[in-house]
C-alpha cells in the first residue's frame, strides 16, 4: 500500500447498495490514518451504502463484529476463523477452543454468515494445510446447524474448495467473498448456486479474467464488497479502503456489463438481503439509550487486528 490514507468521497449513488464483507475492526492497518466504525458507517451511508457485513477473521475480531452489529443498525456480522489463522491455533492446541467460540457467536441474532473461511495456499504450506480443512468444515457444518450463510475465503486452492463443498454439502447460501477465479470457476459456482461477490479487484486494469467471470454470473447471484481496509478500487488503488468507495466498485461493474447502475444496485441489494436477510429485522441496542439500562461500549481490541492472508502483501487478490 503506496499511501495510508483515505481517498475522497466518490459521487452518491441513486440507488443504495449494502457492502456484504468488510472489516472495519480498530488498528487494521498500523501507521495509517484511523477512522472509527461511526466515521466509515457514516461517510458509506452518504454516498449509499446502506449497510455492511463486518466480517471476523479470529476470535477477538469476531467477538467485536458479533458485539458491534448487536449495538448498530447498518451493522450485521459474519464470524469466523480465517483459513490462515487455522494452522497456528491447531499448533497451540486451541483450534477447538476457537471454533466453539464460533458457534456460540453463531446463535447470536444479528450473526447472519460464518466466514471468512476455506483455504489459502498462497500463504500457508503443505504442513498447515490439515488444520485449515479441518477448520473449513467445522465452519461449514456450524453454518449448516445455524442456517446460516458462508463467506469462503479461496486463494490458489479453487479446487480443493470445490471438492469440499460438494463433499460434505455447501450451506444453502454459500458466497465466494473476493471471487479471484476465471470464468470456468464462475461456472461451476453458478451450475452449484454459489454466490459471487465482487471486490475492488475487478476495476484493476490487470483483471480480465475477474471482468470474464463477472459476464458468466447470473444477475441473481451477484454481490458486491469492499473487504476493506485493502483491495481498494480504481481510481484510488493503493488507498485505504472503506465501504463509501463501495461506488466505484458497482459503477465499474456496470459499465462492463452494459446495464443501468440503478437498476444493478437494486439487484445486488436484493440478493444481499436474501442472503443475509434484512438489517432491520432484528432490534439493536443502542448505547446510552435513555430507554434501557443499557451502558454498553464497544471494547477494545486486545491487539492490533491482522488480515492474515493480506499483512505484506496488501494490493494483492485474497
Amino acid at each position: 500500500m503506496t499511501d495510508q490514507t483515505y481517498a475522497s468521497m466518490p459521487e452518491a449513488l441513486v440507488v443504495g447498495v449494502f457492502d456484504n464483507h468488510t472489516h472495519l475492526d480498530p488498528s487494521g492497518v498500523p501507521g495509517s490514518e484511523v477512522l472509527d466504525y461511526h466515521a466509515h458507517l457514516d461517510k458509506g451511508s452518504s454516498v449509499g451504502v446502506r449497510g455492511v457485513v463486518q466480517v471476523g477473521t479470529d476470535v477477538d475480531s469476531s467477538i467485536w463484529s458479533a458485539e458491534l452489529a448487536a449495538i448498530e443498525p447498518r451493522v450485521l456480522a459474519s464470524v469466523a476463523i480465517h483459513p490462515n489463522e487455522a494452522p497456528r491455533l491447531e499448533a497451540a492446541g486451541t483450534l477447538d477452543e476457537a471454533l466453539a467460540v464460533i458457534d456460540e457467536l453463531a446463535s447470536r441474532p444479528r450473526v447472519r454468515a460464518i466466514g471468512e473461511t476455506g483455504l489459502d495456499y498462497f500463504r500457508t504450506g503443505e504442513d498447515g494445510r490439515g488444520a485449515q480443512q479441518r477448520s473449513f468444515e467445522a465452519h461449514i457444518e456450524i453454518a449448516k446447524r445455524h442456517s446460516l450463510a458462508l463467506q469462503i475465503h479461496d486463494r490458489d486452492a479453487h479446487h480443493d474448495v470445490i471438492e469440499t463443498l460438494l463433499r460434505v454439502g455447501a450451506p444453502e447460501k454459500t458466497v465466494f467473498h473476493c471471487f479471484s477465479g476465471d470464468a470456468d470457476l464462475a461456472r461451476i459456482a453458478v451450475q452449484n448456486g454459489w454466490y459471487l461477490s465482487f471486490s475492488g479487484t475487478v476495476t484493476f486494469k490487470n483483471a480480465h479474467d475477474l471482468r470474464e467471470a463477472l459476464e458468466v454470473a447470473p444477475r441473481h447471484l451477484l454481490l458486491v464488497e469492499t473487504d476493506a481496509p485493502y483491495l481498494t478500487p480504481e481510481p484510488a488503488r493503493g488507498r485505504l479502503n472503506s465501504p463509501y468507495m463501495l461506488p466505484h466498485t458497482l459503477r465499474a461493474m456496470a459499465a462492463h456489463l452494459g446495464t443501468d447502475v440503478s437498476m444493478l444496485a437494486a439487484l445486488i441489494t436484493s440478493n444481499t438481503e436474501e442472503v443475509y436477510g434484512l438489517w432491520d429485522a432484528e432490534p439493536v441496542t443502542a448505547p446510552r439509550d435513555a430507554y434501557t439500562d443499557a451502558t454498553f461500549e464497544m471494547p477494545p481490541m486486545t491487539g492490533s487486528i491482522r488480515l492474515p492472508y493480506l499483512d505484506d502483501d496488501p494490493e494483492s487478490t485474497p
